[in-house]
């Protein structure tokens, strides 16, 4: 294909000109060549359907030559031509029937059919359907055959125009797919398209504006454009976070937690380290790899911490050491009482250091008295990551003589955040985000985590951690009992759902986690629920049906 040939683009029809084609298309298949319905004047065949379907498209640049329907409401069209149609289905499932399947001739025994079957698999799917119905024509049984139709009845339709009932589970349109390379590259995550329900905790889908900002030419980090355009950065962070100033780093959150570590050592001073999840005790770890002296009050994972155990902790300590705690805790999502842990460390005298890198721009971040804290760029903010942020209330100075470079906070700041080569790309798109980092997107999350709980409920799915004391930006469930939480993920993820159960935190504890940290629209929300709810409610039943 050159460059001036447009590409294949399979959506769902939606433009009159799209569904006038649709028309056309079944008129040609269905009458022309598939003597099934009588020829009209008009060239087009519409379906007795047509307003409760759903049609999956390929257009290649403004010509429709394949298309699909998908209708999920019943009486299906197989249930009039197959008597009691249900008694062939295997139980537990959720139907959809797939009907009126055409491909202009030039485009057949090609990819575009499997391509076709793709798509609308991946429509049903994140709309809680895992069963396909179909009638095929014999002339493809052996192609239905290899995608892993089974065939269920007598053939349905009139001589020159029959058809094989059909139907097609998920788990055996995946398992086919495992043995073969071309239905299992189509089964894997999109990635080159933007992802409406991506509920991972990171990397989010960031907004059109910082995809667009994103795209932008990029220009060099020496020139006084990008200077000017960091500056305003790091002073709209700033404001953001009620800080007093902001070095913008290239590179992960890893690496701002790492740049704390490496400032708490250049004093010698003895410290506290909180954990009650994975990532405190990844602060922990950081403070071991430097060094530190510090004591560690470790929780079981998930708890609340009793403040008046932190003050006692705290006042073993020397004035002018240091506390260092995660706000929230993204392995568990729970939120950290700021505020009072920031004004127990002051009236110790110790020097409050904070991990944002989940909880700035998801909820209210107030760093006022905070000597350190760290964030990102790729989380609650909404950008994409690859920027390491490190809030500091006074100014660093650098310390060569101690530190190397990259981990050098004052070497940052004497350079105003370009001591080495920089990202215009990642801080254009991070200036689009922060300016969408508003109170009525704070707002947003904050109902849709309410929302969510409350509608989760009903299918025996709990959040590990209690809504008054949880950060809206994420939802760590706790399947029921019998249920698999890196199961659920993984049919989530056939069904184009991306939620986290992959990490080997949660994996070892059988946690499933939804993440709000992206603003994920409300009507993929409810799609989700409705998904779960049905994922829950089959593999229960059929956990008891084992059982019994």
């Amino acid at each position: 294909m050159t460059a001036s040939t447009p590409a294949l683009v399979f959506k769902v029809a939606s433009e009159p000109d799209e569904l006038e084609q649709v028309q056309r298309l079944h008129y040609r298949t269905f009458v022309e060549e598939i003597p099934q319905h009588p020829p009209n004047t008009e060239r087009r065949l519409v379906d007795r359907f047509h307003g409760e379907n759903t049609y999956i498209i390929g257009r290649l640049g403004s010509r429709v030559v394949a298309t699909l329907a998908l209708r999920g409401q019943r009486p299906f069209s197989l249930d009039s031509k197959v008597p009691d149609l249900d008694r062939h289905l295997p139980a537990g499932h959720v139907p959809v029937e797939v009907r009126l399947l055409a491909v202009e001739r030039e485009f057949r025994r090609t990819a575009v059919f499997a391509a076709l079957l793709e798509h609308g698999i991946r429509h049903a799917l994140a709309r809680g359907f895992d069963l396909g119905v179909i009638s095929g024509t014999t002339r493809e049984l052996k192609l239905y055959r290899h995608l892993g139709f089974t065939p269920f009845g007598k053939l349905v339709g009139t001589p020159g125009a029959e058809y094989q009932p059909m139907y097609v589970t998920l788990d055996q349109f995946c398992d086919n797919a495992q043995h073969s390379p071309a239905l299992k590259e189509m089964l894997e995550p999109r990635l080159d398209q933007p992802n409406e329900l991506n509920f991972l905790p990171g990397p989010i889908t960031p907004s059109p504006a910082v995809r667009e900002a994103f795209a932008a030419p990029p220009i060099s980090h020496r020139s006084a454009e990008f200077v000017e355009q960091l500056a305003g950065l790091r002073a709209r962070l700033a404001r953001l976070a009620r800080a007093n100033d902001v070095q913008v780093l290239l590179g992960s959150a890893t690496l701002g937690n790492e740049v704390v570590a490496a400032q708490l050592s250049l004093d010698g001073s003895r410290g506290l380290v909180l954990s009650n999840g994975e990532f405190g005790e990844r602060l922990a770890e950081n403070a071991r790899r430097a060094r530190l002296d510090f004591a560690h009050l470790a929780l079981p994972w998930g708890d609340e911490f009793d403040l008046s155990q932190v003050a006692q902790a705290m006042s073993a300590l020397p004035r002018s050491g240091w506390v260092w705690f995660v706000h929230h805790e993204t392995s568990t999502g729970r939120l950290q009482p700021l505020r009072e842990l920031v004004a127990l460390a002051r009236a110790h005298g110790l020097r409050a250091c904070v991990d944002c890198v989940s909880s700035l721009g998801t909820v209210d971040v107030d760093l006022r008295g905070v000597h350190l804290a760290t964030a990102t760029s790729g989380k609650g903010l909404g950008g994409f990551p690859g920027l390491a942020l490190v809030f500091h209330e006074n100014r660093p100075i650098s310390r060569p003589d101690c530190l190397p470079g990259y981990l050098d906070l004052g070497h940052w700041a004497e350079h105003a955040s370009v001591p080495h080569t920089h990202s215009s790309n990642l801080v254009h798109a991070l200036s689009a985000a922060v300016r969408e980092c508003t109170p009525e997107r704070l707002e947003r999350i904050a109902a849709s985590a309410s929302w969510l709980r409350a509608a989760l409920e009903p299918h025996g799915l709990r959040c590990l951690v209690p809504e008054r004391s949880a950060c809206p930006g994420i939802l760590t469930l706790l399947p029921p009992k019998g249920l698999e939480a890196f199961e659920l993920g993984q049919a989530l993820d056939r069904r184009g759902f991306w939620t986290s159960y992959r990490s080997e935190y949660l994996v070892r504890r059988g946690w499933l986690q939804v993440a709000l940290l992206g603003d994920p629209p409300r009507e993929a929300l409810e799609r989700l629920v409705r998904v779960l709810g049905l994922l829950v409610a089959r593999r229960t039943s059929l956990a008891g049906a084992r059982q019994a």
